[in-house]
C-alpha cells in the first residue's frame, strides 16, 4: 500500500479523534471529578494506562513541558480513578459528536463506517511493539455507542500514528521541545500555538533553536535550512510507512471509503470551531 494512503486517512479523520480534547463537555466532565483545566487531557489520554505517573506521560505524549505534566500527575489520581475519567471522557465524546456530527453521519453510514474501522483498529494488534498509547487504548473495552465505537478506533489507529512519529523523532535525535520548533518551521501551525500550548517558556523554547542551530537544521531565528527542511521530510515519510500495516486490512478501497464516510463529520467539527 501506498504509505500516502495513511496520511490522507489520517488527516481525513483526525478531527473526529480530535474533538475530545477541545469539546466543552469534556472540560465539564472532568471538572465534574475535580480535575480541572488543562489538567484534564493529561488524566484523560492516559487513564488508559491506569494510573500513569508524570515520567510515563512525559515520554509517551513527548513533547509538553515536563512541569505542565507534573501539574496535572498524579495529583488528578488523588480526585478520581482512571476508570471514572475514562467513562467521563467517552460520555463527553459521544455528546459532542451527537451534537455536532448526528445530521451528516449516522445509522448505516455510521455503522459502515465502523465496520470498516474496527478491523484496522484491531490490527493493530499486529504491529504493538514500540507503541504503548496504542497498546493502551487498544486493552480498553470496546464501547457499545457507535459514535464512540468509531472514535476509539479511530484514537487506536491516531496513537498508533504517533507512536510510531515519536521513534522516528527519538531515532533522529530529537527531544519534545526540538520537535515544536521544527513543527513551527513547517509553517502550518504559529510557533505561538505550538509553544504556549506545550507551555515551553522563551528561554527553553531558544536554547531548543540553538541545538538545531548547531546541527545545522535551522537558522538562528528557527527557519529551516535545507538539512532541517530534508530531515523533517524524513521523518514525516518513515512515519506514514510505518503507519500503514493496519489499514492494509482494508485495503486502498477501503480507506477511501471510511475517508469519504467520515469527511462530512469531520468538516462539521471543523466549522463547529474545533479541530
Amino acid at each position: 500500500m501506498d504509505p500516502n494512503i495513511a496520511r490522507k486517512t489520517w488527516r481525513t479523520l483526525e478531527p473526529y479523534h480530535g474533538l475530545v480534547y477541545f469539546c466543552p463537555e469534556a472540560t465539564e466532565a472532568y471538572a465534574a471529578l475535580g480535575i480541572t483545566g488543562f489538567d484534564g487531557y493529561f488524566a484523560s489520554r492516559s487513564s488508559a494506562f491506569g494510573a500513569a505517573s508524570p515520567q510515563l506521560v512525559q515520554a509517551t505524549f513527548f513533547n509538553f513541558h515536563p512541569s505542565v505534566v507534573h501539574h496535572a500527575l498524579p495529583a488528578a489520581w488523588d480526585h478520581a480513578s482512571p476508570e471514572s475519567v475514562q467513562a467521563a471522557r467517552r460520555a463527553a465524546i459521544d455528546a459532542a459528536l451527537a451534537r455536532l456530527t448526528d445530521d451528516v453521519l449516522s445509522g448505516p453510514q455510521l455503522n459502515r463506517a465502523i465496520e470498516l474501522a474496527r478491523p484496522a483498529c484491531e490490527a493493530v494488534g499486529d504491529s504493538i511493539g514500540g507503541r504503548p498509547l496504542a497498546a493502551a487504548h487498544l486493552a480498553l473495552p470496546w464501547p457499545d455507542e457507535p459514535r464512540v465505537a468509531l472514535w476509539h478506533a479511530l484514537t487506536v489507529l491516531r496513537e498508533h500514528r504517533g507512536d510510531g512519529h515519536i521513534a522516528c523523532l527519538t531515532e533522529a535525535g530529537i527531544d519534545g521541545c526540538e520537535a515544536l520548533v521544527l513543527h513551527a518551521a513547517m509553517g502550518e501551525i504559529p510557533r505561538a500555538g505550538l509553544q504556549g500550548t506545550r507551555q515551553w517558556p522563551d528561554d527553553e523554547w531558544q536554547e531548543a533553536v540553538d541545538r538545531l542551530a548547531s546541527r545545522g537544521l535551522v537558522d538562528g531565528a528557527g527557519a529551516f535550512t535545507d538539512a532541517g527542511r530534508a530531515l523533517r521530510q524524513g521523518i514525516e515519510d518513515r512515519t506514514d510507512e510505518l503507519a500503514v500495516a493496519p489499514w492494509k486490512v482494508i485495503g486502498e478501497d477501503g480507506c477511501d471509503e471510511l475517508r469519504a464516510l467520515v469527511r462530512p463529520a469531520s468538516k462539521a467539527i471543523v466549522a463547529g470551531g474545533l479541530r
